[in-house]
């Protein structure tokens, strides 16, 4: 699977872009018929209590798939994004036809 991890006016963060490239390799292993990633890390500057945003969009047969969080880091905000994604992802697998 592919995977595009892009800081929108912020600063790359190499930890936390290595730990978004695991926890997406691992959805991959789970769910094969993924086909590519993206990930989106942005920073909102009116929020002074959250505004670290993750946004993760992933190509898969079908809809995409699409989930985003704000919280008060990246890796936080990473987290609850990618728990979203599986619940999205266990209820297409389980919509999927096996022929």
């Amino acid at each position: 699977m592919e995977s595009i991890i892009q800081f929108i006016q912020t600063e790359t963060d190499n930890k936390v872009k290595q730990l978004v490239l695991e926890k997406v390799e691992q959805l991959s292993k789970k769910y094969d018929w993924l086909i590519r990633a993206d990930v989106f890390f942005k920073v909102e500057k009116n929020n002074y209590e959250k505004g670290k945003i993750c946004d993760i969009r992933l190509s898969c047969p079908g809809p995409r798939i699409f989930a985003s969080s704000n919280e008060a880091s990246f890796e936080a905000s990473m987290a609850e994004t990618i728990r979203d994604l599986e619940v999205q992802l266990k209820k297409r697998k389980s919509e999927m036809n096996t022929h």
